[in-house]
């Protein structure tokens, strides 16, 4: 007897059947603003490094905020090591974030959001949209300030003409989910403080 399987709507599902490239959003659970000092960031953005290299994937965007990440990464010869990886990444950093806080066992991060990119020009405003993303949350008015985004490493490691064709994508009308809450959040650029929430 066959049985059919079950789309649960609280869990997305993850299709990662084919090599490519992919983006990723994560959020925290209830979009509580976790990552809330420059120390909790730089500790997750090396986290992602490290783990993302790791596990071959290669790393071309992320941007890091209090209460959510998103990156854009090109995948290995077996796509299904995304799971394993971002499995990895969300509970060593969250035991990491609940050792900075004294908070054993809380949990931190929520369902994470994966879409295989298959069209250039999907790839393209994907990777604006994840560097501009602390502009977009109106954390920073230039990407390139922001120490836990990739956009200052784009500029520094790409040539002025792919800058220039990346930048000249329109973001406004891509589906990425997003819809996180930056106020009372994490560090602006600059700050060396631990942010109150």
């Amino acid at each position: 007897m066959k049985t059919k399987s079950t789309q649960w709507p609280h869990a997305p599902p993850h299709r990662l059947l084919e090599c490519g490239t992919y983006i990723v959003t994560c959020g925290t659970y209830h979009k509580q603003h976790f990552l809330n000092t420059p120390e909790k960031l730089t500790l997750f953005c090396n986290r992602l490094l490290d783990l993302t290299a790791k596990h071959n994937w290669q790393l071309q965007a992320w941007a890091v905020m209090s209460n959510h990440y998103h990156f854009v990464a090109a995948s290995p010869h077996n796509p299904t090591s995304l799971k394993k990886m971002l499995s990895a990444l969300n509970t060593l950093s969250a035991r990491d974030l609940n050792h900075l806080d004294n908070q054993a066992g809380r949990r931190i991060w929520f369902n994470y959001y994966d879409t295989h990119i298959t069209y250039e020009k999907s790839w393209l405003a994907r990777l604006k949209y994840v560097h501009q993303n602390p502009v977009h949350h109106g954390i920073v008015q230039k990407a390139e300030l922001y120490d836990w985004c990739s956009a200052a490493w784009f500029v520094r490691e790409s040539s002025d003409a792919f800058v220039k064709t990346v930048n000249s994508f329109k973001i406004d009308q891509i589906k990425v989910y997003d819809e996180y809450d930056m106020e009372c959040g994490g560090p602006k650029a600059g700050d060396t403080r631990s942010t109150p929430l």
